[in-house]
């Protein structure tokens, strides 16, 4: 038994994560969401150059990125753009789905979170604990308030999930009235039927456990054929034991 522990102990990939620090790193980034989103989940993709994901806010934002150490490869990303760098890109990515006035005056004390995916072959609690960590850190360093990102629900079924997914959080997760947000291009609700026991996807799922709350309405994202959910998070209001568990108890400490 302790040989067989052994050569699992072997055969399982060594991880580490890491802020982009060139022009080559953010490259490697681009690639893996072009083969994620437009190869994986076929995504219509505005880009510049196919084969990368590659869009205006890249320049603006911090790239994390997880690497699988003994191939060398980016197994997973994540993209952070700040409240300050959001002016100079003319705004946080949400807001082109979004209506964010109510909340704009928090704006620089917030760290907006995109672009999230990993490699099929690395989708594991080890890559996901990575990135969150790589979060953490960020949010340590820029001393951040708040949480804000876009959570996907996919549109096969032309908006059914996703509208249930939407009725179950209503209920009981929508943030206060004075973090509403408005979609650009509504979902229509009214005309999808969806049951209410649908399953919520993981990371939509995840992000709740750790206190986030829902800040209105899903928009439809015709690109990605999404419905997509604006998330936020006070940092404040991080829920201790499921933050422990991704990230640690001295990271959580230095956040809260």
């Amino acid at each position: 038994m302790l040989q067989l522990d052994r050569a699992k102990e072997r055969q399982r990939p060594r991880l580490s994560v890491e802020f982009a620090s060139s022009p080559a790193h953010v490259r490697e980034a681009q690639a893996l969401r072009w083969r994620i989103f437009g190869e994986e989940f076929g995504a219509e993709l505005s880009t510049p150059e196919p084969g990368y994901d590659i869009d205006r806010f890249d320049r603006f934002c911090e790239h994390l990125l997880v690497r699988d150490t003994g191939s060398g490869e980016v197994v997973g990303t994540y993209r952070i753009l700040s409240g300050a760098r959001s002016l100079e890109a003319g705004g946080f990515y949400s807001e082109s789905e979004f209506d964010l006035t109510r909340i704009l005056h928090l704006r620089e004390q917030i760290m907006e979170m995109g672009r999230a995916c990993v490699h099929p072959d690395y989708r594991s609690g080890a890559t996901i604990t990575l990135l969150w960590a790589g979060l953490a850190d960020f949010m340590i360093r820029h001393k951040v308030q708040y949480l804000l990102g876009c959570a996907s629900v996919p549109m096969h079924d032309g908006g059914q999930h996703a509208a249930a997914v939407f009725r179950r959080l209503e209920r009981d997760r929508m943030g206060p009235a004075e973090w509403r947000v408005f979609p650009h291009n509504r979902l229509p609700l009214e005309r999808l039927t969806g049951e209410d026991s649908a399953d919520i996807p993981a990371l939509i799922k995840a992000y709740l456990r750790i206190g986030a709350v829902v800040c209105g309405e899903p928009a439809w994202d015709a690109g990605f054929n999404t419905a997509d959910l604006l998330l936020m998070l006070p940092t404040s209001k991080i829920d201790h034991r499921y933050a422990r568990h991704f990230l640690g108890s001295a990271e959580v400490d230095r956040i809260l």
